[in-house]
Formats: C-alpha cells, structure tokens, sequence
C-alpha cells in the first residue's frame, strides 16, 4: 500500500516536470529583459545566452538535490536488501 502510495505520487511528480520543462521560459528581470531586447534590436546575441544563463542557476540546486536524494534511496534500498538477507 505505501510503495503504491509513492509510486503514484512520483508518477504525478514527472508528469508535472515534464509539463513545465515544455513551456517556453523568460527567466529575465525587467532591467535584463530591457537590456536583453535592446540588444537584441541591435544584432546581438547576449539576451539569449543571459536567458540561458538564468535558467542555469535556476536548475542547478534542484540538480543538486536530485542527485543527493537518488544516492540516499540506493543505498537506502541496499541496506533494505542486507537486512532482508539476514
């Protein structure tokens, strides 16, 4: 019951992620996003790469704990499988 429990909610959870990583994302404040369009009128290309930049930072700590969670549920789950042998 409970490993269905999470099965569901982790299921709910990707979905979710993967709805929102398909929206396109402005991650700019307005001064940036000023900044961003001028030079963009101008030719150039910084307002992409400062878009990008952004949404980097913005990733990066939810990489992290991603990272951090899945290494605790493995050996979480090879110390369940240790004690099942026992």
């Amino acid at each position: 019951m409970k490993n269905k429990f999470w099965k569901i909610i982790g299921i709910c959870t990707l979905i979710a992620t993967l709805h929102l990583a398909a929206l396109p994302v402005q991650a700019q404040c307005p001064m940036c996003k000023i900044a961003a369009e001028s030079n963009l009128k101008d030719g150039g290309q910084a307002g992409k790469g400062l878009n990008a930049g952004i949404l980097y930072m913005l990733a990066t700590p939810y990489v992290i704990i991603g990272v951090v969670g899945y290494i605790w549920w493995r050996n979480r789950k090879r110390e369940d499988e240790i004690i099942e042998q026992e």
